[in-house]
């Protein structure tokens, strides 16, 4: 059985990793390995690209271990879709908002219960403060 994409694992040397993002000399997708990894509160790493070109202190966040490049387009992709529904959700909340004319200050008010947000819960009641904070403030 595969082991599943964690993207927050600290990634070891030898690792063979693909860029997902454009680096110093390197493009976007291109395969290399970990010469050194380092770092406590931010991870980062040596990496050697296939083209010769060596890049220092690049970020855990811009390398993807290639075994699992599939799991990490797949959850990428789930991300962007849960975002784009939660952005679509509070455009239709905040349309609500400024046609129903406001929260009337009852505890989860909107009745529309609570949104996951990155596997954090965010109560309704800060989704509508939010949504009428932006309205009130133009944004």
């Amino acid at each position: 059985m595969a082991r599943e994409f964690d993207p927050s694992a600290p990634l070891k040397p030898h690792t063979k990793v693909r860029s997902v993002v454009d680096l110093d000399g390197v493009e976007k997708f291109s395969d290399g390995k970990i010469e050194l990894a380092n770092g406590v509160t931010w991870q980062r790493y040596w990496v050697r690209f296939n083209n010769g070109e060596v890049v220092g202190h690049v970020s855990h966040g811009d390398v993807i271990p290639v075994k699992f490049w599939d799991q990490y387009l797949v959850h990428k992709e789930r991300t962007e879709r849960e975002a784009a529904e939660a952005e679509a959700l509070a455009a239709e909340r905040a349309a609500n908002m400024e046609a129903g004319g406001g929260d009337s200050g009852g505890g989860d008010a909107g009745g529309g219960g609570a949104v996951v947000v990155n596997g954090v819960t965010v109560p309704q009641r800060l989704l509508d403060m939010s949504a009428a904070a932006r309205i009130r403030l133009g944004a």
